[in-house]
């Protein structure tokens, strides 16, 4: 029994203070460059800076194996938009790309995005619920359904309205042909909305009119909407609640919504208003700060933010203007182009608030009872190994061997790793056999 009290104890283990209402941070790794490291290298510069949830463009399996095997990623991958059509019309095609490209990787691989912004494609709309059904059908035939969500990025181009953020509403050629369809895809399989969302597009066509405050998160400056009275501090999430808004004009208040894409570039042209290192800096180091706070937009308050920031590298083949080429935090060198925080600690650190007040519940990272023994061995072996963990109390003979189960030491160590970590955004996945609870989990003892 002491040995139980004893792991009972060491769970409840809280050296920062937590909150279950703070959001996420992701980083978009885009490769259209001839000098970025190699993906091992990516690989460890994305854990020295604790950032774990990623997003890619592709679904190449060289970089994929660079992840796999590191659990504590949760990677979203991508079907480009010039295989829409095969993936529409050809369930053999997606067959055959999930079994190449999504079980192999299976135990990092979180979501799939099913082309990017097809709303800007009219040639595309068609193909996107035809490709995200057959994506789905594959992925039931290989039991990955239940583990890997199936999405597609919507850029706000897709917006009829946006302003202000209660008027939101999709663009009504949009809404029979691709819209309803897609969302009514997302409430079957419990799935969200991404959204690519850039607050410098909106500010740099009209500096005239936008504070650069407001776009940049600064406490200079106010929006009320009036049509209901919400007051908005910053660009960003008003541009959220349009869509938010957009969704309750169809009845889908149940579909969340995850920023896909968002950044802020640190040079651009002579035309493009607002782009500079200071703004980047400004406009980023604000964003993670936002979301690692806690809490939602007016509109709904008590949904967390989770967010993409894009991009990680700058990508010197990009076309289009200098922004462009100049979106990441990190040049081909790994150096950072400027420095922000990137993780609840880091915010703690400079003296801003990332979490909520110490008052907030405590929380625990621990193994999902349903997952299969393979996936737990694999992540408990992670966690005690190149993880770092303190497994040593789990060992035959040690204080905390008992409850001698796969799923108890599995939670044991995985709280151990969330807990060195200081509970940052991300910790607690382990190739989803792991999840964060609020209450002690006082069933393993």
């Amino acid at each position: 029994m002491a040995s139980l009290l004893l792991f009972f104890s060491l769970l409840l283990l809280t050296p920062l203070s937590s909150s279950s209402s703070s959001g996420q941070i992701g980083i978009n790794y885009g490769r259209i460059a001839n000098n970025l490291p190699p993906p091992e290298k990516v690989v460890q510069l994305l854990k020295t800076q604790n950032l774990t949830r990623i997003k890619l463009y592709d679904s190449d399996p060289n970089i994929l194996s660079a992840f796999s095997g590191s659990p504590i990623f949760s990677l979203t991958v991508a079907l480009p938009n010039e295989n829409l059509s095969s993936a529409a019309s050809s369930p053999s095609y997606t067959d055959s790309w999930v079994r190449t490209r999504i079980r192999p990787f299976a135990d990092v691989i979180y979501a799939i995005a099913v082309g990017n912004e097809v709303n800007s494609d009219p040639k595309l709309t068609r193909f996107l619920v035809l490709a995200m059904n057959n994506l789905f059908s594959s992925l039931q035939k290989f039991s990955l359904a239940s583990s890997i969500k199936i999405s597609s990025p919507l850029s706000l181009s897709s917006l009829q309205n946006s302003y202000p953020p209660s008027s939101g509403s999709f663009k009504p050629d949009l809404v029979q042909p691709m819209i309803k369809p897609m969302l009514d895809f997302l409430r079957k399989t419990s799935s969200y909305l991404m959204v690519n969302a850039y607050p410098f597009f909106a500010y740099s066509a009209n500096s005239g009119s936008i504070s650069l405050d407001y776009a940049l998160f600064r406490p200079n400056s106010v929006v009320v909407d009036a049509n209901n009275g919400l007051k908005y501090t910053n660009l960003f999430e008003a541009q959220l609640d349009a869509v938010h808004s957009a969704l309750g004009r169809l009845n889908y208040n149940d579909i969340d919504v995850v920023v896909s894409e968002t950044g802020w570039p640190s040079k651009g042209d002579a035309n493009e208003v607002g782009a500079s290192e200071p703004n980047a800096a400004a406009y980023n180091g604000n964003l993670v700060r936002r979301i690692l706070t806690g809490g939602g937009t007016p509109l709904r308050p008590n949904d967390p933010i989770d967010a993409y920031l894009f991009a990680l590298f700058n990508e010197n083949q990009k076309p289009g203007p200098t922004s462009e080429r100049n979106y990441g935090l990190f040049y081909p060198n790994e150096k950072k182009v400027y420095d922000i925080p990137l993780t609840a600690e880091e915010v703690a650190a400079e003296g801003g608030e990332a979490v909520a007040p110490a008052a907030a519940a405590p929380t625990w990272c621990v193994a999902n009872e349903a997952a299969a023994k393979e996936k737990l061995q694999e992540a408990l072996d992670y966690a005690c190994g190149e993880g770092g963990a303190d497994c040593r109390p789990i060992q035959p003979g040690a204080t905390c061997y008992d409850p001698d189960s796969l799923v108890a030491h599995a939670s044991y160590a995985f709280n151990s790793y969330y807990q060195m970590k200081a509970r940052a955004s991300g910790t607690c996945y382990f190739g989803g056999v792991a999840h964060v609870v609020i209450q002690p989990p006082s069933k393993f003892f």
